[in-house]
């Protein structure tokens, strides 16, 4: 086997970072008049969004309508989901420790202009909205992705019921898959032209102004990120793949991460994960499940936040975070946003109102907004963790799918 030199390994994801770093530079010198060219980066994001959107579907619902053992099947279900909320509850115990140390309010006063957050809706409408819409047309739809992988479950079993690999339909969900994927990959020549556009214009209009009343929000969650992806991604990776699996999953999480720090979308970055996965030896069917799973359901980073949020707002009304009361609803509140966010940039704000209603249902006129900068300004980072990791999380599943020495029986059949 040739082995690859770091540029062919990283020539991509650098491109990206360095299309990145030139359009903040671009846009912190050319201001405002940056956003002349943000039509660049929307095109790359609306193609990326346009062509996710059925390759969620059709990858979940082929793996389940082509995998021969039901055993199997249940077993990466139950064990992803099982992760996902695992590393969840981590990362949110972990911001109120560090909440804790560093208050993340900045002293003085934060100016913004409020928001409306809309009419507020009961348990009942969200867990209904989380799950289901109302018109099958609204089923595909970005803003819709848990329903969208709800229906894939089903579909995927009712085509497993009706021959599975051997039907037509199976057939014809395999061949799609891979259609899609080299449709991605087409897109992805424009990326670095839409990065350096996007970014571009984001810090012409806002670079100044996003770090004035939110410094310390910054300067905390940011370098948490980052330390969290190279201390609790490897040992992620030890567990599920063993020995040599740090150094593997190294070698493939570049491309997710910067994919995820430059769209600021889980779902716009399942096919670098896809892609990731697959040069690792991952199996297909435990990819074509914990990829598109964990772009909606993984949301680490936003644990992280949602428990900063609540702590910025505590300080910022003068309240003390402390009590396990309260630490244990600010874990749930954190875990249950995480889950029922939807892979897109922004996330919908729905952890936001769940915040708001539950710790400061008489103040959301200020409360809200705040969230909503916050929430805005550090997106990058959060969606960074929350892609990248779905890409470590299969080392685990695959552990218990694939047993403990998945990785080295792929890295010797390699060889």
């Amino acid at each position: 086997m040739t082995k690859k030199t770091f540029w062919q390994n990283y020539r991509f994801p650098i491109l990206l970072l360095s299309a990145i770093v030139l359009g903040c530079i671009t846009g912190l010198i050319w201001g405002p008049g940056a956003t002349a060219i943000q039509f660049l980066g929307d095109i790359f994001i609306n193609l990326m969004f346009c062509i996710v959107v059925p390759l969620v579907f059709v990858s979940i619902s082929s793996a389940i309508a082509n995998m021969a053992s039901k055993k199997r099947l249940g077993k990466i279900l139950l064990t992803t989901i099982a992760t996902f909320v695992v590393t969840g509850i981590l990362c949110a115990v972990i911001m109120i420790i560090v909440s804790r140390v560093f208050d993340p309010l900045v002293v003085g006063n934060v100016a913004y202009e409020a928001t409306d957050p809309g009419e507020g809706k009961s348990t009942g409408e969200l867990i209904t909205g989380f799950f289901t819409v109302n018109d099958f047309s609204a089923l595909f739809s970005r803003s819709a992705m848990l329903p969208l992988i709800v229906a894939a479950i089903l579909f995927g079993f009712g085509v497993s019921h009706c021959g599975g690999p051997e039907s037509r339909v199976g057939q014809l969900l395999t061949n799609l898959s891979d259609v899609l994927l080299r449709v991605v990959q087409l897109i992805m020549y424009i990326a670095p032209i839409g990065l350096f556009a996007y970014f571009a214009s984001i810090v012409g209009q806002f670079g100044a102004n996003l770090i004035e009343g939110f410094g310390k929000v910054l300067v905390i969650y940011y370098p948490l990120c980052f330390l969290y992806m190279f201390t609790a991604f490897p040992i992620y990776a030890r567990f599920g793949g063993g020995k040599g699996a740090v150094k593997v999953m190294f070698r493939h999480l570049l491309r997710p991460a910067v994919t995820a720090l430059g769209t600021c979308s889980s779902v716009a970055t399942i096919p670098a994960n896809i892609e990731a996965a697959e040069d690792t030896g991952i199996s297909k069917d435990v990819t074509d499940i914990v990829l598109p799973m964990g772009a909606t359901m993984h949301m680490d980073g936003t644990c992280f936040s949602g428990v900063m949020k609540i702590a910025f707002l505590f300080s910022f009304f003068g309240m003390e975070f402390t009590g396990i009361g309260t630490w244990a609803l600010a874990i749930a509140v954190a875990v249950f946003s995480g889950v029922a966010m939807s892979g897109v940039p922004g996330g919908g704000f729905i952890g936001e109102l769940i915040i708001c209603s539950l710790f400061f249902p008489n103040d959301m006129a200020v409360a809200y907004p705040i969230l909503v900068v916050i929430g805005t300004i550090i997106d990058p980072p959060a969606t960074m963790i929350n892609a990248a990791g779905d890409y470590v999380v299969s080392f685990i599943v695959s552990r218990f799918v694939d047993g403990k020495d998945w990785l080295q029986k792929k890295l010797k059949a390699s060889n």
